[in-house]
């Protein structure tokens, strides 16, 4: 069964992070407190909630706790930020991502329970994205529209073979450019090389192609 995610806070970066995951063909709530703002992207997310997110009442109303992932992205409210995610991690939220304002911002969300806090400036919309929806992708770089890097675990099935068997060139129509073996960093690494168990494997390609691939690392 495909995740589940909601977003609250459905400014430029929430609303950034419910598209892409939309385009992606999950199913997305989006939430925020503005109708009109829900409103604006009724189109881009499965389902659009005007909603309060310190009222637990209406959190519990939409269904919060069915989500697999929330990401709390409210903008310059922070002690509604802090409130928000308090209020889901008791309600027993499986994984909360939540937006920081800055570095004490961050630790404080940890605290009361945020699973992982992300800082806008360096985490786009996408990139986040791409990193909630599988765990093996560490990265994700938008480099054009539709043309991408990603740095992906390598799976247990690609443990002790070379890159020419696993061919992802013929078999997914991307590009391995580089390989990380803990400190070490291979670039254009040669199709007779081994992949090892926690390889990083630094891919680049069509975002079609690399959804593709994702699904098979």
């Amino acid at each position: 069964m495909s995740k589940q995610f909601a977003v609250i806070g459905m400014g430029r970066f929430g609303s950034s992070v419910a598209r892409a995951l939309y385009e992606m063909d999950y199913e997305v709530m989006g939430i925020d407190e503005n109708e009109e703002v829900i409103n604006e992207h009724i189109n881009y997310v499965t389902h659009a909630v005007a909603a309060d997110s310190t009222d637990e009442r209406a959190l519990r109303e939409i269904g919060i706790r069915n989500f697999d992932v929330v990401v709390v992205a409210i903008g310059a409210d922070i002690q509604a930020s802090i409130l928000t995610v308090l209020i889901l991690k008791e309600m027993g939220v499986k994984k909360i991502v939540a937006k920081a304002q800055n570095e004490r911002h961050g630790q404080v969300l940890y605290k009361v329970g945020a699973d992982r806090v992300v800082f806008p400036e360096r985490d786009m919309g996408k990139r986040v994205a791409h990193n909630l929806i599988s765990a093996s992708v560490l990265d994700f770089i938008e480099l054009a529209e539709d043309y991408s890097v990603a740095e992906v675990v390598v799976s247990h099935g690609m443990v002790g073979k070379t890159l020419r068997e696993i061919d992802v060139r013929a078999k997914y129509g991307v590009n391995v450019i580089a390989i990380k073996s803990g400190e070490k960093f291979n670039i254009a690494p040669q199709p007779d090389e081994s992949i090892h168990a926690n390889d990083v494997l630094v891919v680049i390609g069509n975002n079609k192609n690399l959804k593709e691939f994702e699904k098979y690392a």
